[in-house]
């Protein structure tokens, strides 16, 4: 069963199987109950930038892959870990490596991230969170939180009615994972503050240890 996660940085190394508990939206961002290292990623069906279903076993299966979660093209954190991500791509592609992006937003909107960061990495959308309900990574906005951004930007879409019945804005604790050809996660980084993304070079050193066969 998934270990409930603890306020601060939760950075996990390679571990054994785990079971894996069923998905649900957390009440905050430090309470969330995300995919463990041991865990296979579950089966999904993403859109690309043209709308078209794409299956995540199938693409993770072609190639070990750097797959990370976003908040959306809005966030001006996101947009600076996915310049980062931009410049160490060639060193990932060298070692063998996919870089894929996931968040809530539009195929329309990925379009216009790919466009205004340059981006030649692949990004899907998780406009249903389904993704990020399963990686055990949505979580209920506070009031406050919800009602600031909604005030400035369309995500009505990702409102839902939390355990007390009140509508909340619900978002993607920013998470990045590793995982070899089969899913399964060797690697990852979930930190509760959106500000904190991990350092470029955290991300190359976990990649030289993974598994390549």
């Amino acid at each position: 069963m998934r270990t409930q996660m603890i306020p601060g940085l939760l950075l996990w190394l390679v571990l054994g199987s785990v079971t894996v508990a069923q998905a649900e939206i957390a009440a905050d961002a430090v309470s969330v109950a995300p995919l463990l290292n041991g865990e296979t990623v579950p089966s999904l069906t993403l859109q690309d930038i043209d709308g078209k279903n794409v299956d995540l076993t199938a693409v993770v299966s072609q190639r070990p892959c750097v797959l990370f979660f976003y908040r959306g093209g809005w966030c001006p954190y996101c947009n600076a870990q996915m310049g980062q991500l931009k410049e160490i791509e060639p060193t990932l592609l060298a070692m063998g490596f996919q870089l894929i992006g996931i968040s809530p937003d539009s195929p329309e909107q990925l379009r216009a991230s790919i466009r205004d960061n340059k981006l030649d990495y692949m990004l899907l959308s998780d406009a249903n969170l389904a993704a990020a309900e399963a990686f055990g990574l949505a979580f209920f906005t506070d009031e406050k939180t919800s009602s600031a951004y909604l005030s400035r930007m369309p995500l009505g879409s990702l409102v839902r009615t939390n355990g007390q019945g009140e509508p909340r804005l619900v978002l993607p604790v920013p998470a990045v994972y590793l995982l070899d050809k089969q899913g399964l996660v060797h690697f990852q980084y979930v930190n509760p503050n959106f500000r904190v993304r991990p350092a470029p070079e955290l991300i190359l050193t976990a990649a030289k240890l993974l598994p390549k066969d």
